[in-house]
């Protein structure tokens, strides 16, 4: 699923596994929002595919409300626009909201001017439906990448607390290059910096490869789940958890497209609930903007 993109940061401190605060997040979009799947490729076709993202978003709620904890949720605008009330259980509930975007583009697919329309029409729908403050942003598919640094400039234009777009190594749609902490990220091309909450990984052999959201956490067992938080905590890094709808859904429908991308998309949907809440039940989380928080004590004023 990944390749090496930059060397293991080591200069890290260490932390008792009990003091580390992990980050949990959910990108809130519906079945059919796959990217590159020419089976549901047409917009003017997502209004007449049966939804599960309301079931599976209260599921994810009932959950958190469960364990006591707090979460970021990333909605996309066009589920925000037609599902507003689902925006205001989550606000209701404690959480805090982030952009997706609006129609689930690869950012790096786009121009500066189409992402900003794109990413200023979602956090007006979000906003309107919830009734709270859009804070940060997460590309689909982690889709900033090498050569789309203006995308930074794009969100911290649109007023943007901090992002959570980037993955560390290399992936099928993504992958930048980055620290694998909490940091400010100084590549715009205006020089000024984003706070960013990169996506988490493990050694896995010579590898590092993702762990703790979506196909990863599905496909890997869970004490492999809880090695890879052990491993971070240890080293007083903060985990990030990121899920969506659809992996809490084993009746999830099916699509045409590839068998490697049909593996990804829908190998182990039933044991996603159960592997969440063994590690809600084991380490502490909070919402992405809590973690960054007390990562990045400038925060507010970066």
């Amino acid at each position: 699923m990944t390749g090496d993109m930059t060397e293991t940061r080591t200069d890290v401190p260490t932390a008792p596994a009990g003091e580390v605060v992990n980050a949990l997040s959910f990108d809130i979009e519906d079945w059919f929002h796959l990217v590159e799947i020419d089976a549901v490729a047409d917009t003017r076709q997502w209004e007449t595919f049966p939804s599960i993202v309301e079931q599976r978003t209260d599921e994810i709620l009932e959950i958190c409300g469960r364990h006591g904890v707090s979460a970021t949720f990333y909605f996309l605008g066009w589920i925000a626009e037609r599902y507003p009330s689902l925006v205001r259980r989550v606000v209701d509930a404690g959480h805090e909201i982030g952009t997706h975007s609006y129609w689930h583009r690869k950012v790096c697919d786009l121009d500066e001017s189409a992402f900003r329309e794109d990413l200023l029409r979602s956090i007006r729908v979000i906003e309107d439906a919830g009734g709270s403050a859009v804070t940060s942003f997460r590309a689909p598919s982690f889709s900033i990448t090498p050569g789309a640094e203006w995308a930074f400039d794009v969100l911290l234009d649109a007023g943007l607390r901090y992002d959570a777009s980037l993955f560390p190594v290399a992936r099928e749609n993504g992958g930048y290059p980055c620290v694998e902490t909490p940091h400010h990220f100084d590549g715009a091309p205006s020089g000024r910096t984003m706070p960013e909450l990169p996506m988490s990984l493990m050694r896995l052999g010579p590898k590092r490869v993702g762990f703790s959201g979506g196909g990863y956490l599905r496909l890997f067992p869970t004490w492999l789940i809880h090695h890879g938080f052990r491993s971070l905590n240890r080293r007083g890094i903060p985990g990030v958890v990121y899920l969506h709808p659809r992996d809490f859904a084993p009746d999830c429908p099916v699509v045409p497209m590839s068998r490697p991308r049909r593996f990804k998309c829908y190998v182990g949907l039933s044991s996603t609930a159960p592997k969440l809440e063994s590690i809600l039940s084991r380490y502490r989380f909070a919402s992405c903007g809590e973690v960054m928080a007390a990562s990045l004590p400038d925060l507010e004023t970066a």
